[in-house]
């Protein structure tokens, strides 16, 4: 048997899954009109910049990133010294 409270929770869930999608649309409609975007929202097509006629110069964020410094390359002695705390560790591990 169907009871009435039941039908009414499943009918409210509907109601604020309708409305919660409105409120997105309207959201992003204002998001896309705010931006300047005005052709996206008055068409529903998404429109291509016109190239700039010169290229934008750079700004002290568009620079390269420094980059670290090479770590050194390691030689055999500290690999093997690397080597033998691993196996120590592993072998206290084990125990």
């Amino acid at each position: 048997m169907i009871q009435y409270g039941y039908i009414s929770g499943v009918a409210m869930v509907f109601e604020a899954i309708v409305f919660g999608v409105i409120v997105l649309a309207v959201g992003y409609w204002a998001t896309m009109f705010v931006m300047g975007r005005r052709d996206d929202v008055l068409h529903g097509k998404f429109v291509e910049e016109e190239p700039a006629a010169e290229p934008a110069r750079p700004t002290p964020y568009m620079r390269r990133a420094r980059t670290a410094p090479a770590a050194p390359q390691p030689n055999k002695e500290s690999l093997q010294a690397l080597l033998t705390v691993i196996k120590r560790d592993l072998h206290d591990a084990a125990r």
